[in-house]
């Protein structure tokens, strides 16, 4: 009964910050419906394309869902269910919401930009390329972390390669996942080419996927995690290079249905379960202020991570989302309605490790997502029957494709922010540079930089990956906050709701990338040797560079708010 109380009040919780806070912020900062969009614009069937609301919001919840808000959640669930419950809420409502809605709407007002001409328009060009470099830092980190935890779902055993009859759970994900490629491309085609309605073609879509699941349960594909490690890396770079209709969109749209589903069966199941007793939430309430991921303040804020805030929203929104934007009426739903269905997804995660809390604690599970699936699987049936091994297969399967949706968009971030940092004033692509920045402006060099470096960093532990992630993601929603904040106060339009959510996630993540930079010196000092050796000396030099970068953009914005609060 727990968790069904848990699942209640945060609906309830999310839904007024949605109906309330949510509609004073358009209402705040000029929503307008009959404002033409960049998507209408500036058209160009590459990356401005205007896709209906269902297929974006598809697109930017899939892509800012990923792995964040199962994985991040459950590992804060060693400080108890009350402050996760809390921070995913209350982060949800006045600091994730905040900084996606923000974000979107200062991106479509300046022509579907990034965040970096956002901070060039207030802050000056020096704080626009400083952005940009610390941007391009954190998403080497999301490239990596999620080639890894992708590679890490594929995998099967060194020397296995082909199709493989009654597959184990990785092959089958893997089947699946392949298969899922071509069936968006099919959808795009018949969407975009063939003029197929989005509701014929939704259902054709659905079933496709029906289709593929039997399919992969029943024959999968095999490779070593090496070879998965260099699929996912040509999938990737091609997949940011070709036009949204034919992947981006159509994938991400039709991958929201297995999210959305997943949630709904997490719903049933805990909704079930708190009458059957077929499972219970064993998470205490409160655990201490100090666990073995650190005290409280700032380990919490950094471990939930997607659940509540996270900076790669803010690119996504000012990366693609904006681009695809048809009507600023959606911008609501979309920036701000997608960043609390996330952080009630981060709830179920919660309540899902509560039902195998003992079993994860002491290190039952070799992943987070593993916990996830086992958790909701048992609230349908006792492990190891067809109905749990079912249920966990289909979970598994839907991380992962959220986790490589997440690869797609991210990559295509990538390239547009490679692009824009070699670019000058008056410049509008690549094609305008001239002598060598006209080659470190191509999509194509970008990109192939981005991946390579990624894909080497995703063959490193994850644990080497993952904790130095969530630090910089967070610090880049602080330095988010404060690019759209002094972008409103430019404007004349009201900004002070920002203020307290930029300062607080700006002392979290600094704290953090100090204690990393001491513990990190601390083990090498004690003569750490091997990966540990190499992993120590990535995560020192990449939090030095980040803990500097975030330190010289605060300054800018502190002179700059200065100088608008003088104006005024």
């Amino acid at each position: 009964m727990t968790a069904l109380l848990i699942i209640i009040a945060a609906i309830v919780l999310l839904l007024i910050g949605y109906i309330c806070y949510g509609s004073w912020l358009a209402k705040q900062w000029g929503i307008d419906p009959s404002r033409k969009t960049p998507a209408n614009e500036k058209t160009d069937g590459v990356d401005y394309v205007p896709a209906k609301p269902a297929v974006l919001m598809g697109h930017h919840f899939s892509s800012i869902a990923g792995a964040g808000p199962i994985n991040g959640p459950i590992q804060a669930a060693v400080f108890g269910w009350v402050p996760v419950f809390l921070w995913c809420v209350v982060g949800g409502i006045f600091f994730g919401g905040l900084q996606d809605f923000g974000s979107l709407f200062a991106s479509i007002r300046h022509d579907g930009k990034s965040v970096g001409e956002i901070i060039k328009d207030s802050m000056g060009t020096k704080a626009k390329k400083l952005f940009i470099i610390f941007a391009l830092l954190v998403l080497i980190l999301v490239i990596a972390s999620f080639v890894n935890v992708v590679a890490g779902t594929f995998f099967s055993a060194a020397g296995s390669f082909g199709f493989v009859g009654n597959p184990n759970g990785n092959q089958t994900t893997a089947m699946i996942s392949l298969l899922f490629i071509v069936l968006a491309i099919v959808y795009g085609i018949l969407t975009n080419k063939c003029g197929l309605k989005t509701l014929p073609a939704t259902i054709i879509g659905i079933a496709g996927i029906v289709l593929i699941t039997i399919l992969g349960l029943k024959c999968g594909f095999a490779m070593s995690r090496t070879a998965w490690i260099v699929f996912i890396g040509v999938y990737i770079a091609v997949a940011s290079l070709v036009p949204v209709w034919i992947l981006l969109q159509p994938r991400d749209y039709l991958s929201s249905f297995l999210l959305y589903a997943m949630m709904v069966l997490a719903l049933i199941g805990i909704v079930g379960s708190a009458f059957t007793g077929n499972a219970t939430f064993t998470i205490p309430a409160f655990t201490g202020w100090k666990t073995n991921l650190g005290t409280m303040f700032p380990a919490l804020f950094i471990t939930v991570a997607c659940g509540a805030c996270s900076g790669f929203h803010s690119l996504i929104s000012t990366g693609t989302s904006s681009k695809q934007l048809d009507n600023e009426k959606n911008a609501k739903a979309i920036g701000y309605g997608s960043m609390l269905i996330e952080s009630a997804l981060g709830i179920i995660s919660l309540i899902a490790v509560g039902m195998v809390f003992d079993k994860y604690k002491n290190g039952g599970f070799g992943s987070p997502s593993a916990a996830f699936g086992a958790g909701i699987a048992i609230l349908f049936g006792n492990e190891n029957s067809g109905v749990y091994n079912t249920i966990y297969a289909l979970l598994t399967l839907a991380v992962s494709v959220f986790a490589l949706t997440s690869l797609d968009t991210g990559t295509r971030l990538s390239r547009f922010m490679f692009s824009e940092l070699f670019l000058k004033d008056g410049e509008a692509t690549w094609k305008d540079a001239t002598g060598i920045r006209k080659v470190l402006a191509n999509p194509l060099f970008g990109t192939a930089t981005m991946v390579i470096i990624g894909c080497i960093l995703g063959g490193l532990k994850l644990s080497a990956i993952w904790g130095l992630f969530g630090a910089a993601n967070q610090l880049l929603a602080g330095i988010a906050l404060m690019a759209v904040a002094a972008w409103l106060g430019q404007a004349g339009k009201n900004n002070k709701m920002f203020f307290i959510p930029m300062i607080f996630m700006l002392a979290a993540t600094l704290t953090s990338l100090v204690l990393t930079i001491v513990k990190k010196i601390g083990a090498m000092a004690a003569g750490a040797q091997g990966a540990f050796f190499w992993g120590n000396w990535f995560q020192l030099i990449f939090a030095l560079a980040m803990a500097v970068l975030a330190v010289i953009l605060v300054i800018e914005g502190v002179q700059t708010f200065a100088k608008q609060a003088k104006r005024a």
